[in-house]
């Protein structure tokens, strides 16, 4: 990574949303983003629109438009959902521990605006070894070249953050 990637990822606000921004950002949710961002919840395995996505560019949180993971950190689990290996940028995500259902998780949100994201177990691949395994409907997707959601109004960081 060069001196200005490294610059590009950490000028993202990470400050939270007001609450009347939440709330307008929660307005544009559909019913099943509203279950899995905001309450927690989890999609059905092997139905989620990022499943398959190949493309180079970057998923951000639907919610609030943070970038969370780069295209290039995808890789095939065989778990039904999307998996990374690593975050954009550390900071991005936020761990809270998951004792639901009977067992030990760690929960992974949005470090912005506390939208669920999915799970990060330690069984992934080299060269982390992290499986950030996460709901299609906790994201959205801008490919390569394309300009980044700004859904809080705030400005994004000049150029494209995802180059290498």
């Amino acid at each position: 990574m060069t001196d200005s990637d490294a610059a590009i990822r950490t000028a993202f606000d990470l400050e939270p949303p007001s609450e009347a921004q939440l709330r307008a950002l929660a307005a544009d949710l559909d019913e099943d983003e509203r279950r899995v961002l905001l309450e927690h919840g989890t999609e059905a395995p092997f139905c989620g629109v990022f499943l398959d996505e190949k493309r180079e560019g970057l998923f951000t949180c639907r919610l609030c438009g943070l970038p969370l993971f780069k295209g290039g950190s995808k890789f095939e689990s065989g778990t039904g959902w999307p998996s990374f290996t690593s975050p954009f940028a550390e900071g991005h995500l936020r761990t809270i521990q998951d004792t639901s259902y009977g067992m030990i998780r760690t929960e992974i949100v949005c470090a912005r605006c506390g939208g669920h994201q999915g799970h990060v177990f330690p069984d992934g691949p080299p060269p982390t070894g992290q499986r950030y395994c996460i709901n299609s409907v906790s994201l959205a997707f801008t490919p390569r070249g394309e300009p980044l959601p700004d859904r809080l109004g705030r400005g994004a960081p000049e150029g494209e953050p995802w180059t290498e």
